[in-house]
């Protein structure tokens, strides 16, 4: 069982558990863009060193480093550009005692590639805005406007920092709209980011799929496998994943 420091909370925060089996917990906010399914399905996905440097891109409060924590000794860089969910990212960090393995770094990712060694980060994962900006409208709330949509960084500024980050031969894990895949598909190869594992996930089998989790890597050769589909709830209505 873990042992949690005590945080001090600021107005309208709280303390979640983050999952049962992990003994995680995190800060997190009605105020800002609380974490959700997809994070936890990334964070299972991503295919991550057990040693060596990863970057998690468009953080929020840290949820998949926490996450990505339990499975490798790596040391985690958690990028946000939001001041309010890197500190929020920082103090979950603190809460956990995981400030040796993961550093939370206020920076916009435009513009991160350019403080670190080219090829810095044997694996990266990314949680990214899902629409462009003149899809939909766009909530009033600032925080939940950032992370539905592309204000901050486009598809393809994205993927062209994750090729800078990327050593040769490094993993780029994402989860993203189905909606996007060709544009998604596009964008990573035109960086040379080459697509290598595509796994939709549904909210039962008789849905569309609703979320899709990606797999690249940086240079790498022609040849992808479409995982088997993940079914969130039973026929039952059962939440299963």
């Amino acid at each position: 069982m873990l042992e949690h420091r005590s945080i001090e909370l600021l107005a309208g925060e709280r303390i979640d558990d983050l999952l049962m089996d992990t003994g995680f917990k995190i800060i997190q906010s009605r105020e800002v863009f609380s974490f959700s399914l997809d994070a936890v399905l990334l964070s299972r996905f991503a295919n991550i060193p057990k040693y060596g440097r990863i970057a998690d891109l468009c953080t929020g409060n840290g949820v998949i480093p926490i996450l990505l924590s339990a499975r490798t000794k790596a040391q985690i860089d958690a990028i946000e550009i939001q001041p309010r969910l890197a500190d929020m990212a920082k103090r979950s960090v603190l809460m956990n005692g995981l400030e040796g393995q993961i550093q939370v770094i206020e920076q916009d990712l435009r513009t991160y590639p350019k403080l670190v060694e080219n090829g810095a980060y044997d694996a990266i994962t990314v949680n990214p805005p899902y629409m462009s900006v003149k899809a939909g409208e766009q909530n009033e709330n600032e925080h939940y406007a950032i992370a539905r949509h592309e204000i901050h960084c486009t598809l393809d500024q994205l993927a062209q920092s994750c090729k800078n980050l990327l050593r040769p031969g490094g993993k780029l894990a994402m989860v993203h709209r189905p909606t996007r895949l060709l544009d998604i598909v596009e964008t990573l190869r035109r960086w040379k980011l080459e697509p290598k594992r595509i796994q939709f996930v549904h909210s039962n089998a008789k849905s569309e799929a609703n979320m899709v989790l990606i797999e690249a890597t940086r240079d790498g050769k022609p040849d992808i496998k479409l995982l088997p589909p993940i079914m969130v709830y039973n026929d039952e209505g059962v939440q299963i994943v």
